[in-house]
């Protein structure tokens, strides 16, 4: 149908025409007649009145030109280096920080997570984040955060988890006139997936705003520095020798560090190891024991003067244990700890320092 209502039109085998007042179907139209009578026609035997058509063209107005259409203002990425703590102190040591903060903070154990670095010093910090992913090394992440500041590195889901347990962070802290000069960072990511399955390794805190499961970068008393006189230069053996140096394994209880000289250790065997299947009783109680000593032993090595070991409640056997050999260790005082932050599970271990 070629015809719309409204069209001026005529007949094509005798005079006259009218207009189309109705579509009655695909062949026929219904029409007002010029002498106002109506009719139905076969649209086949009309044709549009063309001298209606130039008048209406020469009557017509043009449109006005179309209102220009403001260009949409451009997407701004969010910002993603914040303040570390605007609304109250920071109680952490200062240091360089990792930290898992879930989205909602009532279900720690569900949902997305946040994850930060968090630059708790007074010095501009430079950054590069390594993950081992499927064997592989890959570089996640670099950039650089102010003093006092926290970036978003990634928004990861639970299925991410995997990916985010061993890798390797190194920093480089600047300051234009420093008192001290800070050796680069190079720490290693070693955290056991099934901590982000345990709602005991959320901890609230005051670097973020909600509780955290927070892994210590490096505090700003375990880095080396230097002044950078000439003095330093001639005493420091890493400073003034120009060749490459193996870099020392970490010791063991560096990994359980909570402060200067201080560390807490957890006995339970899930943080010991991640299947315990086929293990009996006596096999746990074993590799238990053997942690503690390792851990204790390089305690005393690197002149640590408290360590807390949590042994749980349970019939007393661990406990028992952890007091007999320390009988063995000279130098070497055991109380309980403390009962608000470790309930009745837990006893710390007193070094006194070697003369």
């Amino acid at each position: 149908m070629r015809f719309k209502v409204g069209d001026k039109v005529s007949f094509l085998n005798e005079n006259g025409g009218g207009t189309i007042t109705a579509l009655i179907d695909q062949r026929l139209v219904k029409i007002e007649t010029d002498d106002g009578f109506e009719m139905p026609v076969l649209s086949s035997e009309l044709i549009l009145d063309h001298r209606y058509l130039q008048s209406e063209e020469q009557t017509f107005l043009p449109s006005p030109p179309p209102l220009p259409v403001a260009e949409p203002e451009p997407e701004t990425e969010p910002e993603l280096v914040s303040e570390i703590n605007p609304w109250g102190n920071i109680k952490e040591e200062k240091g360089i920080y990792l930290a898992f903060e879930p989205h909602e903070p009532r279900w720690v154990l569900t949902g997305d997570m946040d994850v930060f670095l968090i630059n708790h010093t007074s010095c501009e910090m430079l950054y590069s984040l390594f993950l081992e992913r499927n064997g592989h090394l890959e570089g996640v992440d670099y950039g650089s955060v102010p003093p006092g500041s926290k970036t978003v590195i990634d928004t990861i889901g639970r299925d991410e988890i995997e990916n985010w347990t061993k890798g390797y962070v190194q920093a480089l802290l600047h300051e234009d006139r420093p008192a001290r000069i800070y050796l680069p960072v190079h720490a290693n990511i070693n955290i056991r997936a099934s901590s982000f399955l345990k709602e005991g390794s959320y901890h609230p805190n005051t670097l973020l705003q909600n509780k955290a499961l927070i892994v210590t970068v490096s505090t700003l008393a375990a880095l080396q520095s230097t002044t950078g006189t000439e003095q330093d230069g001639k005493n420091d053996p890493q400073l003034n020798s120009g060749k490459a140096e193996t870099v020392r394994e970490k010791p063991l209880i560096d990994k359980h560090r909570t402060n200067i000289g201080t560390a807490v250790v957890d006995l339970h065997i899930g943080e010991l190891l991640d299947n315990i299947a086929g293990l009996s009783s006596h096999d746990m109680f074993n590799i238990q024991m053997a942690y503690f000593r390792k851990t204790l032993e390089s305690a005393i090595l690197n002149e640590y003067h408290k360590v807390t070991y949590i042994h749980g409640v349970g019939n007393g056997v661990l406990k028992n244990a952890l007091v007999k050999e320390i009988e063995e260790y000279e130098g070497l005082e055991n109380s309980m700890a403390s009962i608000s932050k470790f309930g009745v599970g837990a006893i710390d271990i007193l070094i006194k320092p070697r003369e």
